[in-house]
């Protein structure tokens, strides 16, 4: 039976993410939005590409959460963007009260539903789904670190000259600024690019991973990125729909693990059917564990907002 995967945001990454779902060719898409004719006119779209394409993906626009009840996958995309004049802290509870009221009318439709949020800022708002939802841990996952190292290996695949498919990258931590490229586990060709390449280049690319997001955002002057974003939300919707049990960076619950308890921060999961199967643990160096609980402060930073306005 085909999976039924709804996508809550028909902006630019919703869009560009139903679209490549329903190239998959292995689920139903459930686009929806609050502006009138949106998501109706995307899905439309997206299914007249089915002939030329070759699939039979059906997809349903929609102003309703109704169409979505039964999900067996739900990604949260909906949120606004930065503004001019807009700060941290407006677009912090801004988000806050879109991702509350998204995760509501999902949890009363599509109980047994894995969550993949996109909206930002990230962890925070992972943090703050499974809080409304309710849902077990292994079913509330943050997407942040597929991006963050597919950035980290698309950079470090230019600067070596060598294709994509070689190289395998790892960052972890908040998705943001604080971010956390692991170099030492990063490779071309299993070979670590610390041995590749000289210390100032790798750093550089780590610095360049970290402020990729903010590298596409001036270059397009308005707007942000969603072609690479959307990519990343696939791979991990690939991961669960076909139980590949692939290890991808995620935002997941911590409660102990990297010492770090209590907050969705991003480290490499193990993804299957189920959700987050596993958690997997690497030996960090002393450095690197405390760039990491610095990274995972800063979203503490963020929670203790939220839950400071909700009271």
């Amino acid at each position: 039976m085909r999976k039924k995967i709804t996508v809550v945001g028909a902006g630019m990454v919703g869009g560009s993410t139903a679209q490549r779902l329903a190239e998959k060719n292995y689920a139903d898409v459930v686009l929806v939005d609050i502006v009138e004719g949106m998501p109706q006119g995307k899905a439309l779209d997206i299914q007249e590409a089915g002939p030329v394409l070759g699939y039979d993906s059906e997809l349903t626009g929609t102003n309703s959460y109704d169409e979505t009840a039964n999900s067996d996958i739900v990604i949260i995309t909906s949120g606004v963007a930065r503004k001019p004049g807009m700060s941290r802290d407006d677009l912090l509870f801004t988000n806050m009260d879109i991702v509350r009221g998204v995760t509501q009318e999902i949890a009363k439709r599509s109980p047994n539903a894995i969550l993949i949020i996109v909206a930002n800022p990230l962890d925070a708002m992972t943090q703050l789904a499974y809080d409304i939802s309710k849902f077990p841990k292994h079913r509330v996952i943050g997407m942040a670190g597929a991006l963050d190292s597919a950035r980290f290996r698309t950079f470090i695949a230019m600067e070596l000259g060598v294709s994509v498919e070689d190289v395998n990258g790892f960052v972890l931590g908040g998705h943001g600024d604080t971010m956390v490229p692991l170099s030492r586990y990063s490779t071309v060709a299993g070979i670590p690019i610390t041995e590749l390449m000289p210390a100032d280049r790798v750093a550089a690319l780590e610095k360049r991973a970290r402020d990729g997001g903010a590298e596409i955002v001036s270059l397009l002057k308005s707007g942000s990125a969603y072609y690479a974003p959307s990519a990343a939300v696939v791979s991990m919707v690939d991961a669960i729909v076909m139980d590949k049990k692939k290890i991808i960076p995620c935002a997941v619950l911590l409660e102990g693990e990297y010492s770090i308890k209590g907050l969705f921060v991003g480290v490499p999961v193990k993804l299957g059917a189920k959700g987050v199967e596993e958690i997997i643990k690497l030996n960090l160096t002393a450095d690197e564990q405390a760039q990491l609980e610095r990274s995972a402060e800063a979203v503490r930073e963020l929670v203790d907002k939220m839950a400071s306005r909700a009271k």
